[in-house]
């Protein structure tokens, strides 16, 4: 089952998202064209006065490396994507070229005083590699907008609860004692340790809850006291201390002391960002209810659906029932749109060589998604992906798999122009309970 098609009319008015069959039933009869690749989008060549829209709501799972997306129709997951951010390639960038101009000012400018700092940041200011998540994500927001009739976001807006992580055994209460606030402190913690055990490093497991420093010697049931153990090392530690227990493991009980008092690298990212996401949209007039990742993982849990970014946007928010129309999310890789540097250099600084002032040749742009139908080669055959163009003619292709190469231009076929992003439909099809 693949995503449903998103359906504008004469007028560019979007219309109800409609089942694949439907769009082909349209476009063989001629009641439509195709106007849009990715996110793929017919045109009705006739106008819809009095269409009965229905409401939508696009559901956001914002993340440090990917962010997932899902448009639900009441209670039908009609659509799903996941676009996956390149954050830590603009940090690296930024470093590189810090480098490489610190590298040539101590050449060239070492009578030169130290400039007076006086360079000021707006309010709100983020570090560019956390921008680009925000405006990735409103990107996307705005885009879907002109397709689909959207009445609502869903934005997860905290990933933990720290309220219900404080002190979970206060009684009395009944927020604490509810039957998020296990969630919460889990899904913290399967964060913070990667999924795996503490101790044996065991991946596909059950994982307990594990105390380091045992309640029965002092420890209390704050997160930095909690780490994940499979059932065989929590059985073997049992009440001992770390420090009996891994006497001659030092080295491991080294890491895991460290880590249990380390902060979460992505969880900081996507806290940074996460208020700054909610104040943009805001800003676009449509109602916006917010939920935690405990309740994330609480309704995906209940509804017995598996954990990836797209299904875990569907479960945003207040959830009852869900009815998961399709299995096939689209995968959103960001580009960006290249840089306007016009002298390459190598490793040390030094110019080696100009690009052209000219982008496109033979009628392609590098970033271009092509269809490449090779005769012959080592890569012969029918390939999907996203070009790279020179001026000989002879272009590179950068595809989910791989890069393939050479791509003469007489073999491509343009499906899609370039937008910054890079597109892919998952080819891990879960099945899917309902």
């Amino acid at each position: 089952m693949s995503n449903f098609v998103f359906v504008l009319d004469a007028n560019k008015q979007p219309l109800n998202p409609v089942p694949p069959g439907q769009v082909r039933r349209l476009l063989k009869q001629g009641q439509a064209a195709v106007f849009r690749r990715y996110p793929f989008t017919i045109i009705l060549k006739y106008a819809v006065p009095n269409h009965r829209i229905k409401p939508h709501q696009l559901k956001i799972d914002p993340g440090s490396n990917t962010t997932g997306l899902a448009i639900i129709q009441g209670n039908k997951v009609v659509w799903g994507a996941e676009v996956k951010h390149r954050g830590q390639q603009i940090k690296n960038d930024l470093e590189s070229r810090r480098a490489i101009r610190r590298n040539r000012r101590n050449r060239k400018t070492r009578y030169r005083k130290p400039r007076f700092l006086n360079r000021t940041r707006l309010s709100g200011w983020l570090p560019p590699s956390l921008q680009s998540r925000v405006e990735n994500v409103m990107t996307w927001v705005h885009r879907l907008r002109r397709f689909v009739p959207i009445t609502g976001i869903s934005q997860e807006l905290v990933k933990f609860d720290t309220q219900a992580m404080q002190n979970p055994e206060i009684s009395g209460v009944e927020y604490q004692q509810g039957e998020l606030a296990g969630y919460e402190v889990r899904e913290y913690l399967l964060e913070k340790w990667g999924r795996k055990c503490a101790y044996c490093g065991a991946t596909d497991t059950r994982l307990e809850v594990e105390h380091i420093v045992p309640r029965s010697k002092g420890g209390n049931n704050r997160v930095s006291n909690l780490a994940l153990a499979c059932h065989h090392c929590n059985q073997r530690k049992g009440n001992q201390d770390i420090r009996d227990f891994l006497s001659k493991k030092l080295d491991v009980m080294k890491r895991i002391l460290a880590q249990a008092k380390q902060p979460l690298k992505d969880a900081a990212a996507v806290n940074s960002t996460r208020w700054a996401l909610f104040s943009r949209l805001k800003e676009t007039a449509l109602p916006v209810e917010t939920g935690t990742g405990g309740r994330t993982k609480y309704n995906r849990t209940r509804l017995g659906l598996p954990k990836t970014h797209w299904l875990d946007a569907a479960c945003v928010g207040v959830v009852e029932t869900l009815q998961v129309l399709t299995i096939q999310p689209l995968l959103i890789v960001a580009k960006g749109w290249g840089n306007r540097q016009m002298c390459t250099t190598n490793k040390y600084g030094f110019p080696i060589k100009h690009r052209t002032r000219c982008k496109t040749f033979f009628g392609f742009q590098t970033g271009d998604m092509v269809q490449a139908i090779l005769p012959t080669g080592k890569f012969a055959g029918t390939h999907v992906g996203r070009l790279t163009v020179r001026e000989s003619g002879v272009f590179e292709m950068r595809t989910p798999k791989g890069k393939i190469s050479p791509v003469r231009y007489k073999y491509c076929k343009s499906i899609h122009r370039n937008d910054g992003y890079m597109y892919a439909f998952s080819s891990n099809v879960q099945q899917i309970s309902n």
